[in-house]
């Protein structure tokens, strides 16, 4: 059957692709509409595995929460270049991509692939960004929180997100409150909640490092332990949420800004997803 100009707008406008490559579609399905777009998938699979060794290290960080507040998600979606990264339609695509999560709570990236946007799943939707882009791009982070209170954080240009959890659910203040945290989490890369948190392994190297460095030092080891726990305490309060000083206030803790905020107020997870990392 003929392929018209009218066919081709039409493909183009549905899937992204170029021009030649919808006349080109179009002509190898024999005009059917539904086979073009499956063709141009499966170029997009073919761009996806051509560019399988390459690095995707740019992209968009999206957090965001329901409007309860009781559940909230972040994803990562990669490409290759901070132009595409910058680009309006790309950062509403991820953004897509995080409401369909949010919506369904899928329980791991396979899920969450799987999910359906206009009858076609996530997965294709993907491939059809590749065809569409001539970038290699692939989800590579996903998390969900649920509890009685979640706040998201975006930072510098959808390069960080952040979702913190507390404890108590409140008003426009908390959430005020919950998006400082967030804040501080996305500046300071806390590695846990707290000192209790911080896993064995973590410490075991702090305290090997810290008594590397004083034998370097050449100090006595009769007081190697007792200088090795300080500099270990020392990590805790500068790599562990509730002890770091409040970035927008250093003479008080994160700990402190909870007390004084409301004395039951706790954080009771959180989670921090950045470019790259």
């Amino acid at each position: 059957m003929g392929i018209t100009a009218a066919d081709i707008a039409r493909l183009r406008k549905v899937t992204g692709a170029g021009m030649m490559d919808c006349k080109k579609a179009l002509s190898e399905s024999e005009g059917d509409f539904e086979k073009a777009i499956d063709f141009l998938r499966k170029q997009g699979q073919k761009v996806s595995a051509k560019r399988a060794d390459r690095e995707a290290t740019e992209g968009a960080v999206i957090a965001l929460t329901s409007t309860d507040h009781k559940k909230g998600v972040v994803i990562e979606l990669n490409c290759e270049t901070d132009f595409v990264a910058k680009n309006e339609d790309y950062i509403q695509f991820a953004t897509k991509i995080a409401i369909a999560a949010l919506n369904n709570s899928p329980s791991s990236m396979e899920e969450l692939k799987a999910i359906q946007l206009d009858d076609v799943t996530i997965s294709d939707l993907l491939d059809e960004q590749i065809g569409k882009i001539g970038e290699k791009i692939e989800l590579s982070n996903y998390f969900i929180i649920e509890g009685e209170f979640v706040v998201p954080y975006i930072h510098l240009g959808n390069k960080i997100g952040v979702l913190v959890k507390m404890n108590k659910s409140g008003n426009e203040d908390l959430q005020a409150l919950g998006k400082d945290i967030a804040m501080q989490v996305a500046a300071m890369n806390p590695v846990a909640l707290n000192k209790e948190s911080v896993s064995q392994s973590v410490i075991d190297r702090e305290l090997d490092v810290a008594r590397e460095q004083i034998k370097a030092e050449g100090k006595p080891e009769a007081i190697a332990d007792k200088i090795a726990k300080g500099k270990l305490n020392k990590f805790f309060r500068e790599n562990t949420l509730m002890e770091q000083d409040f970035v927008k206030d250093s003479s008080k803790t994160i700990a402190q800004l909870l007390n004084q905020f409301d004395a039951e107020l706790k954080v009771i997870e959180f989670v921090r997803v950045a470019i790259g990392s």
